[in-house]
């Protein structure tokens, strides 16, 4: 049999650029700011993580280049050998402190803490149970496990009830995990709700709160934002989003940063961060604990844009944080509205399906405290025109 081993990539490829599925991404020339030169074109940004700004306050690069000047470019090695150095053991003292953590495991990035950590808490003979619009990340820590698999209609308490006492007696381990912030439509999980259910029944909580840290409870997260700090089980992190620099993480007991630091491979395979980015992570969490107007300014910002694209006659959807989302229905006016906006000089991508449901597209915007009042006003104007001339408002 005559076969082309790799015709499937372009065959692939060419199919998503056919439904209009395939990334594009533009370029980046300097930092991400509020604004911020992309392919030759100075734009709002709206559509990065950087919450805070943090990415580019002059502490995270000084400490960045103070580290890098003390240690070098690289660890040398995986943190389980001979790349764990003091730095990187303080950073995780310090997220432990600020999140009410009795202590916390730095990994790579995110999706490395799902990936590698899910599959460890449960195997053959237990069973995770997911909401039903959890993060990839989490789709996929699941689908390595052994694990059976329970799934939820989203934030419905109801329904995650039955499927709990279902698999009570049935299995030895039952885990609940969740997103804190659902990254698409900007909304929070009941995490108190979840965390009395799961204790009713013996269940694991794990909540994946990546566009929760450095945003709700005053930058600690939503343990702090609920008044639990430190009842979760796991809560995982990123700070590759509000702290503006990269890497995961994994909050809990000290039983469970001994446990994942053994068990989880992503962890002990990966070479561990850089000394300036464990720098830059480290003076990223002293900033939240010490400079609490960055929050205060993202919250501004968030209600102000929300009032106002209400007020115009746009659908943000279920939002409760700074993730805003426009809802357009059909996928192809989310591109349109897009591309409209980037000519006005707003850079907002579109989410459409297979992300999102067919008639559920949108523009994400995603605020930023360093907008200033200007720059909001001139992106409602954009939207104002833009979606005027589709039809949309």
């Amino acid at each position: 049999m005559t076969r082309n081993p790799t015709a499937f990539l372009k065959d692939t490829y060419n199919e998503l650029v056919d439904n209009n599925w395939d990334w594009r991404p533009k370029t980046l020339e300097g930092p991400s700011t509020p604004r911020c030169m992309v392919e030759g074109k100075e734009v709002i940004m709206f559509c990065s993580n950087n919450y805070l700004n943090l990415s580019n306050h002059p502490r995270l690069i000084k400490a960045a280049q103070d580290a890098a000047g003390k240690y070098g470019a690289g660890s040398g090695s995986v943190r389980p050998i001979a790349g764990t150095m003091d730095i990187h053991l303080e950073v995780e003292k310090a997220v432990a402190e600020f999140k009410g953590t009795e202590d916390c495991l730095i990994y790579q990035t995110g999706f490395a803490t799902n990936a590698g950590l899910v599959p460890q808490l449960v195997g053959k003979g237990d069973i995770v149970i997911s909401d039903a619009l959890n993060h990839g990340s989490i789709i996929d820590g699941v689908r390595l496990t052994k694990a059976d698999r329970g799934i939820y209609a989203h934030k419905d308490m109801g329904e995650l009830e039955k499927v709990l006492k279902d698999a009570d007696p049935k299995y030895n381990r039952i885990m609940v995990v969740s997103d804190g912030v659902f990254s698409m439509d900007g909304d929070v999980a009941p995490m108190p709700e979840i965390l009395k259910l799961a204790q009713e029944y013996g269940a694991m909580t794990y909540v994946d709160d990546a566009h929760g840290e450095g945003v709700l409870g005053k930058g600690a997260g939503i343990g702090k934002h609920f008044g639990i700090e430190g009842k979760i089980d796991v809560e995982m992190g990123t700070f590759s989003k509000a702290f503006g620099v990269v890497g995961g993480l994994a909050a809990g007991s000290t039983d469970l940063r001994n446990f994942a630091l053994n068990k989880s491979r992503t962890w002990l395979l990966s070479g561990s961060h850089p000394p300036a980015v464990a720098a830059a992570q480290l003076e990223a969490v002293r900033v939240l604990q010490e400079e609490p107007e960055h929050n205060r300014r993202l919250w501004e910002n968030t209600e102000y844009f929300i009032k106002e694209m209400g007020s115009m006659g746009f659908d943000t959807g279920f939002t409760e944080t700074p993730i805003v989302p426009a809802m357009t229905g059909p996928s192809d006016l989310a591109v349109k509205l897009s591309e409209g906006l980037w000519n006005e000089g707003i850079y907002a991508l579109p989410i459409v399906f297979p992300m999102v449901a067919r008639d559920a597209a949108r523009i994400r915007n995603m605020m930023n405290a360093g907008h200033t009042r200007e720059d909001l006003d001139e992106a409602i104007a954009a939207y104002e025109k833009v979606g005027k001339h589709l039809g949309i408002i």
